[in-house]
């Protein structure tokens, strides 16, 4: 028969980059908290990270009428991940912050604030037309009925071990653990494309010097992995590395350079759907590289759940200025259940893709960004966005005739 492996990525809140995404967002959800609620939608925010050994780096457009003390910002971020102590090599209390933030291109707030639709029109205007999107750019949504929570799960276990590692850290369960850490999973699937078995569980955490390798691997199994990974998938032949290199306890900005965006395979679906290549942190839902995604998997995840197919891929493009998608496209790899030219029409009819009605539907102006920051931004277990809801079920239900 045949089969095939694939595998999936995950990283801690400590990684580097990860740092930059949480401290971005914390800068986004910081404008979105003191703005008022009628002018969030006028507030933008393209901000973005760097953090090295001892160094804070925070830059990009904003423009908001609320004063934030960003350096305040990036201290607490840092200190809630548990970089608090100086022996870690990174300190929120004691690391050097330097921003570095202008005003938003008026070129580019042109498009945004009033898109091309509004513009060639004096009457009648549609509300859902008033802002352009903020970029051109391709987007993806996808979901698929393989977990329950509508997600690869090689992406699934491989963000459950990254935030389990966590947990135990914070909670003092395992106190030789420091913030930094990855994951990854190798499933096996069976020629049907049904996961049988997991191929491998790799585990690079970083750690204090006392602990031995042996204490170490018997540790994370225990209480990291064997929570985690469904005993039926587990077999004699399934591989478990923890720590392959002998030794992580340099780890964080001290060993490595992290930048925002730089883990947007992580955020996303593992590899496992496409990406667009626009990372999402930072970024106002103004920016469709942000909010039109979170509206494909919101359509593609409703799709699935209402049984139109097994998986759905959403592709949307945009043109800057102009509020209505270039393309949608939508391809279930041959598992629909109904005419797919009758699939498109109802989508078309239901959702609203054009970027102000994305941001009323999905509740975009709320500060809920930092959370995204970590762990994924889909098919989450500890929280759920709004993005995530399945309440279009019915509605497609019946429109398709299931």
């Amino acid at each position: 028969m045949k089969r095939k492996l694939f595998t999936s990525e995950s990283v801690t809140e400590g990684h580097p980059d990860k740092i930059c995404d949480q401290v971005s967002d914390a800068v986004l959800d910081s404008i979105l908290e003191k703005e008022s609620e009628d002018n969030r939608i006028n507030a933008r925010c393209a901000v973005e990270t760097l953090v090295t050994r001892g160094l804070v780096v925070v830059t990009g457009e904003v423009r908001t009428t609320a004063y934030i003390d960003v350096p305040t910002l990036v201290r607490n971020t840092i200190l809630d991940i548990g970089y608090n102590r100086a022996k870690f090599g990174f300190d929120g209390e004691t690391c050097a912050v330097v921003t570095s933030i202008e005003e938003q291109s008026p070129d580019i707030a042109l498009g945004v604030d009033k898109s091309l639709e509004v513009k060639s029109k004096e009457k009648d205007q549609d509300p859902y037309e008033k802002i352009g999107a903020g970029d051109q750019g391709i987007m993806f949504g996808y979901a698929t009925n393989e977990t329950d929570v509508y997600m690869p799960l090689p992406i699934v276990l491989a963000h459950r071990l990254s935030k389990k590692l966590t947990d135990v850290r914070k909670s003092n369960e395992l106190e030789f653990l420091r913030p930094d850490g990855k994951t990854q999973v190798t499933v096996e699937y069976d020629e049907n494309n049904n996961p049988i078995a997991i191929e491998t569980v790799l585990i690079s955490t970083q750690h204090s010097p006392e602990i031995s390798r042996n204490e170490l691997e018997e540790t994370i199994k225990k209480y990291v992995i064997e929570p985690v990974i469904p005993e039926n998938l587990m077999t004699k032949h399934t591989k478990i590395l923890i720590n392959p290199t002998g030794r992580f306890v340099i780890g964080g900005p001290q060993a490595d350079t992290g930048l925002t965006g730089r883990k947007i395979i992580v955020d996303t679906y593992g590899g496992w759907a496409p990406h667009g290549g626009g990372a999402f942190s930072g970024k106002d839902p103004t920016k469709v590289d942000r909010s039109a995604t979170y509206m494909a998997r919101y359509v593609a995840k409703n799709l699935v759940a209402s049984g139109a197919a097994d998986e759905v891929l959403i592709q949307l493009s945009y043109a800057i200025g102009v509020a209505e998608p270039v393309s949608i496209n939508i391809d279930t790899k041959g598992t629909a259940k109904v005419d797919e030219e009758k699939l498109y029409k109802i989508v078309r009819e239901i959702f609203d893709f054009r970027p102000a009605a994305i941001i009323e539907k999905l509740n975009l102006l709320q500060p809920i960004y930092k959370k995204t920051a970590a762990y994924g931004h889909f098919g989450r277990n500890d929280i759920e966005f709004p993005w995530e809801r399945l309440d279009k079920v019915r509605e497609l239900k019946v429109a398709l005739g299931l």
